[in-house]
């Protein structure tokens, strides 16, 4: 049996593709229910890694039938209000990275799984000689355990001693909730898409869900226990909107400090485990995480069918192309992180951008 542990995008992927296969998976996942909290804001699923998992998942239609091509939008401006940067995306614009609600994702890929697959309420503490643990005292055998349960994750330790370090950005986060009816004026002020202010030492961002919801952050190098009200206090120079913004969330600012892996971080190989995701590579948030965590997802299962009865075979296909891969990927993500730090951010984002 393969064990997933984590019912994430990456998991839910792996699942799927197994499945498509005719070859049997559970997913462990610690929420007790699909509907148990907020998946977050919107993922950007690019057409070479999250859309071609989803592909190979069979699923590109329902992906389509639920993205919005319009998230691809952007308003760039500095702290003063200066518009620096629109791009509307037209109607007949390729879907090259359309944006689709956490949510929806994961209704999409929870919908193409018998019902069984999936545990819920199962909380991973620990694996001792191939027998899984959990937190309610129950126990579960598995041939391959691969941990997809993100960022502190808990199957990583099994592999190797490394652990997450504070990147020393911290976003703060709030929501508005029905904005076209509360906001309506804020609604039209952020638009369809992506919404990016540059401050000398801060960036707001708003991004348009699915839902009705406008997700608003403050990312900001600071220590990661920092208190939020001084994180939303815009200094001297912001322009009026942008603090109309900040007042017209209706949640209470949360706190998310970035941590990060090291880059080409791998392991040694080892018999009936593996990583995929942000377990394996967690990279700064700049769209790749979930897509390159599907496209793990997909090239794990892939192995797995090409290798019927080898499971290490599949971890040797797996294990070094994925290190590459991720490798690249997380380099041009700490260089995206890089560019969009500092004074100059404004300056340097839309050079790139031209």
């Amino acid at each position: 049996m393969i064990a997933i542990i984590g019912g994430g995008p990456g998991g839910l992927t792996l699942a799927r593709i197994l499945h498509v296969h005719g070859i049997d998976s559970v997913v462990y996942e610690r929420d007790a229910s699909g509907d148990a909290r907020s998946q977050g804001s919107m993922l950007d699923l690019h057409t070479d890694s999250g859309q071609a998992a989803l592909s190979l998942a069979g699923l590109e239609q329902e992906f389509l039938a639920a993205a919005r091509r319009e998230g691809q939008d952007l308003r760039m401006l500095d702290h003063t209000g200066t518009l620096l940067l629109q791009e509307d995306t037209p109607d007949d614009a390729p879907m090259l990275r359309p944006e689709i609600d956490r949510a929806d994702l994961r209704d999409i890929l929870l919908q193409s799984l018998p019902a069984e697959t999936v545990r819920w309420g199962s909380a991973f503490t620990h694996a001792e000689a191939g027998v899984l643990h959990f937190a309610d005292g129950s126990t579960a055998a598995c041939d391959l355990l691969v941990g997809a349960d993100g960022a502190n994750s808990r199957v990583r330790p099994l592999l190797t001693d490394i652990e997450p370090a504070y990147s020393g950005k911290t976003v703060v986060q709030s929501t508005i909730h029905d904005a076209d009816r509360t906001q309506p004026e804020l609604a039209e002020m952020v638009g369809r898409g992506n919404y990016w202010v540059f401050g000398p030492d801060r960036m707001l961002g708003a991004q348009r869900n699915g839902n009705g919801v406008i997700s608003v952050s403050i990312s900001i190098q600071a220590p990661p226990d920092i208190d939020p009200t001084e994180a939303i206090d815009l200094p001297h120079g912001w322009a009026p909107q942008f603090r109309r913004l900040l007042a017209a969330c209706d949640e209470p600012f949360v706190v998310r400090p970035a941590y990060l892996l090291p880059i080409g971080m791998t392991w040694p190989r080892r018999s009936g485990l593996t990583l995929l995701g942000d377990a394996a590579h967690l990279m700064p948030s700049h769209g790749e995480g979930a897509n390159q965590a599907m496209l793990d997802a997909a090239e794990l299962a892939q192995a797995i069918a090409a290798h019927p009865g080898d499971l290490d075979a599949a971890l040797e296909q797996y294990e070094p192309a994925m290190f590459a891969r991720t490798t690249k990927i997380a380099t041009m993500s700490a260089e995206v992180a890089e560019m969009m730090t500092g004074p100059d951010a404004a300056q340097k984002v839309l050079a790139f951008f031209s």
